[in-house]
């Protein structure tokens, strides 16, 4: 059956007596996408992912993966996903393969040769016994055990913690690699540097509500930008470049000028093109800076 979106929520909220922990949130999510999710600690991430994991009810509401709800149709939904928690635990006295091979059983059987070659990419030594591994290498278990089974849906709390960079690059790599084979992956991070890395759109949480959602570059387009020129000879009249409608702020240091750009730069290439510009140098607002200006606001 196709479905309009790989994963839907509809209106969903969550509330603890008095607390709002999500306020009617509703976003789609196409199949082969990656959305990042992201906010500030208690912004309601977690709770969110529980939901869509099909371990917590809303209170009002819904989620779907893949068309089935995930309270209504919860082992249908479960099919349909993989999931890494905040805090992934597994049994301590079972090897990394034990775990895997009962998971897989679980699952109805799992490419050995697929969980394997994860495995490796993540340096995972899976004869070891996981009460006996490192923080980091229990997350490369959870890790192998959300992409194994070849999942239509990633649902990804958290999941680079305790890896080193080179791992948590090679999971970057295994996430696009998984969005370019039509996986849709949720990926909440408080590491916007990674979210940044393989987002295609992002959804923005505060306090519950979600504050503002959309394509990496719509974020990037819509936030301040700053241009450094300098001029060999005169520079162009600052208040001529005010009077520009994309032009926010301009400041001016004898033959040098910062100006604040929102929106496109066309016009403003145009006014300085008949000057002596010897350089100008593009500042563009990263995702931690465009989060930063969302989160500034009350």
């Amino acid at each position: 059956m196709e479905v309009a979106a790989m994963i839907e929520l509809a209106g969903l909220t969550k509330t603890y007596r008095h607390t709002v922990a999500l306020d009617d949130v509703t976003v789609q999510i196409p199949a082969g996408v990656v959305f990042g999710y992201v906010g500030p600690n208690g912004a309601g991430k977690t709770t969110t992912i529980r939901i869509l994991a099909g371990l917590m009810r809303p209170t009002r509401g819904s989620a779907r993966i893949c068309g089935a709800d995930t309270v209504r149709e919860r082992e249908k939904a479960q099919d349909h996903i993989g999931y890494l928690p905040g805090q992934f635990v597994a049994y301590p006295d079972l090897t990394g393969a034990q775990y895997l091979d009962y998971l897989a059983h679980l699952h109805g059987g799992v490419d050995p040769k697929r969980r394997r070659g994860i495995a490796e990419r993540l340096d995972l030594d899976l004869a070891t016994r996981i009460g006996a591994m490192s923080h980091g290498n229990r997350q490369k278990v959870g890790i192998v055990q959300a992409f194994m089974t070849e999942p239509d849906a990633l649902v990804l709390d958290e999941p680079t913690t305790g890896l080193d960079p080179l791992v948590q690059r090679e999971f970057l790599a295994m996430v696009r690699e998984s969005r370019d084979n039509g996986c849709t992956v949720f990926l909440s991070s408080h590491v916007l540097s990674e979210v940044e890395a393989v987002a295609d759109s992002v959804g923005m949480l505060r306090k519950g509500r979600l504050i503002d959602v959309g394509a990496v570059a719509e974020f990037t387009g819509r936030t301040l930008r700053r241009l450094d020129v300098t001029f060999g000879a005169r520079p162009p009249d600052t208040a001529r470049l005010r009077g520009l409608a994309e032009v926010r702020n301009v400041q001016q240091d004898s033959q040098h000028i910062q100006i604040e750009v929102q929106g496109s730069t066309a016009e403003l290439l145009k006014a300085i093109a008949p000057y002596d510009v010897v350089d100008i140098a593009s500042h563009e607002p990263d995702l931690e800076e465009i989060f930063l200006s969302h989160y500034g606001q009350d």
